[in-house]
């Protein structure tokens, strides 16, 4: 994607004041798409996923959260810095906090899956990610950015596991907790409160920082993407 036809994209919205985000899903759909309807998903809305998949995302996954904890806490003190408004940060508080819980049950569905969280290696697409994360800790990061990739990311799981109990699902009744860890309601609300945020951030962003967000937003997909092909074992 070339910088200038971002920075037109960008002056158009803002012209217009559209709702962004969803102009982006709109734009990219063919790798929102990919994303949120890989065929890891399909095959565990269908019930035919293989055990070794999951038992490989469940481990690269508890690694990728581990890493992700300190970005969302990044993002926290970017808004911290940057607003007067204690609403933004108190968002992204309760979902820093739930994070905590997120990794204690990855450690005991590991248990129930056999898994050695221990033992994982880390593979290449999860380090790549991992390591994309760790570039937005950066104190150069604008907060409008940092918080691009996050509503990014919580809105892909969202809409994937959604997706795995809407009706006609074969869901294994042993994976229906996993998607309604990430599938339910209250969750699909907190990504639409993110959203929202991200929306008002860009609203008032300069086209530069609206079309880096843009760019930044397509980076997530693609990991989500590459993170997903791992778990069927295609990289």
């Amino acid at each position: 994607m070339e910088l200038e036809a971002s920075e037109v994209e960008a002056e158009k919205f803002k012209s217009k004041k559209t709702n962004i985000t969803d102009s982006w899903m709109k734009k990219h759909s063919s790798i929102y798409k990919e994303a949120t309807r890989h065929p890891f998903i399909l095959s565990i809305r269908d019930g035919t996923i293989d055990s070794p998949s999951f038992k490989k995302w469940l481990g690269q996954d508890y690694i990728y959260v581990r890493a992700f904890v300190p970005f969302v806490a990044s993002v926290l003190v970017k808004a911290c810095n940057e607003l007067d408004d204690s609403s933004d940060t108190d968002i992204i508080l309760g979902g820093l906090a739930s994070l905590n819980d997120e990794i204690t049950w990855f450690k005991e569905e590991a248990s129930k899956w056999e898994v050695s969280l221990t033992s994982v290696v880390p593979q290449r697409a999860n380090l790549m990610y991992c390591s994309f994360l760790k570039s937005l800790m950066r104190s150069e990061i604008e907060y409008t950015v940092a918080v691009t990739a996050f509503w990014a990311i919580e809105t892909v799981y969202q809409d994937s596991f959604s997706h795995c109990l809407e009706d006609g699902s074969k869901i294994p009744e042993e994976l229906r907790e996993t998607c309604q860890r990430w599938g339910n309601n209250g969750f699909g609300q907190y990504c639409h409160f993110l959203q929202n945020i991200v929306d008002r951030c860009l609203e008032k962003a300069s086209i530069d920082i609206i079309a880096k967000a843009e760019r930044v937003f397509i980076t997530v997909l693609e990991h989500e993407v590459e993170f997903w092909n791992m778990s069927k074992g295609e990289i």
